[in-house]
């Protein structure tokens, strides 16, 4: 059984649906952002729980981390979406498996290789106390120097159409400051308003009046509940040190309201390690791609820069997630990957 889950037009009122079976089984930190437009879900009568993914072209269907069911129900799950996959002439992809995902996968043909990782911080153990923070704390400082000060967007606010006006000049002068030939991501983030926005929490630095910066949160379930550090925009004459600011204002609110987890999100092509790989399932050229786009390609994707934002926060857990493409890879599956992430 397939439904729509583009949320902005006629399936709004399965949201419930698709977060019940977030809330009882997700466990990947980015699950939420699989309630995005354009995405869909798979159920069936058989296995409580759901697939998210997203078709592409007339070929694909690419899966959106690992099926949201109970333990034990996972692999019965993916095997219901792989027939109808097959029914539909489709072929599945999946980005951002777990490991546990990745590993079954696996034993069932697939080549399975790393993607990336992501990174999350215990808010019980959060602290920008001692000397490796000191870069930090002065950013910061900075910030508030010059007069930025930072708060919680409440829903009236997000309301407000001069509110949301000035976010959507921030991301309209974020996207035009990384240059003409920089596209903004997709289907990997998370996206602002809509429906699902009441879920989410919005923090935003203002200076004299203006929003200069701001940074969603969204709900991760699961055996590390808390929430994902998502999507982050700025003016291009924002006072230095105003995202770190916003960060570490919103990890204390956060903390304060009982959230146990600050997840980072993933980096693709970084912490690419042997400890990491899944033996006999991964393909040599695609791991040398990855590398390579780590190492050379900041044009299509700065992951070094990425990867040192999120680690001057020093997080305590670093997770592997994986790409999975049934049997083999062909060139049109790298080229649906980039034209569906918006690499290209």
């Amino acid at each position: 059984m397939e439904r729509n889950l583009s949320l902005a037009r006629s399936a709004t009122t399965d949201a419930p649906i698709v977060l019940d079976s977030l809330r009882a089984f997700a466990q990947s930190s980015s699950a939420f952002l699989g309630l995005s437009d354009d995405n869909r879900y798979f159920t069936t009568p058989r296995v409580p729980g759901l697939v998210i993914y997203r078709p592409f072209g007339k070929r694909y269907w690419v899966q959106f981390t690992g099926p949201c069911a109970a333990a034990g129900h996972q692999a019965e799950l993916e095997q219901q979406f792989a027939a109808a996959a097959h029914r539909a002439h489709r072929r599945v992809i999946a980005v951002q498996l777990p490991r546990t995902d990745a590993e079954r996968v696996a034993e069932s043909g697939w080549v399975v290789n790393q993607f990336g990782c992501s990174y999350s911080i215990d808010l019980s153990d959060f602290t920008l106390r001692g000397q490796k923070f000191v870069k930090t704390r002065n950013m910061i400082t900075r910030s508030r120097r010059e007069g930025t000060t930072v708060s919680e967007a409440d829903a009236d606010r997000l309301r407000d159409p001069e509110f949301s006006g000035q976010l959507d000049a921030i991301d309209a002068e974020w996207l035009r400051d990384k240059g003409r030939h920089v596209k903004e991501m997709r289907f990997l983030i998370g996206q602002r308003g809509g429906p699902m926005q009441q879920h989410r929490r919005l923090f935003v630095a203002e200076q004299d009046g203006r929003v200069v910066a701001y940074v969603s949160y969204s709900p991760v379930f699961g055996a590390q509940p808390g929430w994902l550090y998502d999507l982050t925009r700025r003016r291009p004459d924002a006072p230095p040190g105003v995202i770190e600011h916003i960060f570490a204002e919103a990890a204390e609110r956060l903390r304060g309201d009982g959230a146990a987890w600050m997840h980072l999100g993933l980096t693709p092509f970084v912490g690419l390690e042997p400890r990491h790989a899944i033996e006999g399932a991964n393909s040599r050229m695609l791991g040398r791609t990855a590398e390579l786009i780590r190492d050379r390609g900041a044009a299509l994707y700065p992951a070094t820069r990425q990867l040192a934002f999120k680690q001057k926060w020093r997080p305590h857990l670093e997770t592997p997630e994986y790409i999975a493409f049934p049997n083999r890879i062909h060139l049109r599956d790298i080229w649906c990957l980039a034209r569906i992430t918006n690499a290209l």
